[in-house]
């Protein structure tokens, strides 16, 4: 299970850990956003600061209508204890989590100041 807690501008926040190269975990609060279909996103600082691997281009269609081209990576995500290899969208915003990290997870959100929220693995998605 992994927990996370709704912030004052009511955003549900975790704590991700990445690993680098060296499997040196870097972690950072990240938001759950379920407007991304993605994995992760993270910021160009913390790509290069773990030395993400390239792996090709990103498009995206943002909620305005317009379009977003990115680089995408590769990293390990510590997810519900186990290191996963993720995609890893950069954007040049805070620390994201997408649908695609959480599918197979039931999120339980009580939407309240300082609440804390639940994913829960689903034992056949």
């Amino acid at each position: 299970m992994i927990t996370g807690t709704v912030n004052c501008r009511r955003e549900a926040v975790l704590r991700l850990a990445v690993l680098d190269a060296n499997s040196n975990g870097r972690s950072s609060d990240a938001v759950v956003d379920t407007g991304f279909d993605g994995w992760i996103s993270l910021p160009p600082t913390l790509v290069t600061a773990l030395g993400l691997r390239w792996q090709r281009f990103g498009r995206a269609i943002l909620a305005d209508g317009s379009e977003s081209l990115f680089d995408v990576y590769e990293a390990r995500v510590l997810w519900d204890g186990q290191a996963r290899i993720t995609p890893v969208s950069e954007m040049d915003a805070e620390p994201l989590v997408g649908m695609s990290l959480m599918y197979g997870y039931e999120l339980v959100l009580p939407v309240l100041d300082g609440a804390t929220f639940t994913l829960r693995r689903i034992s056949n998605p």
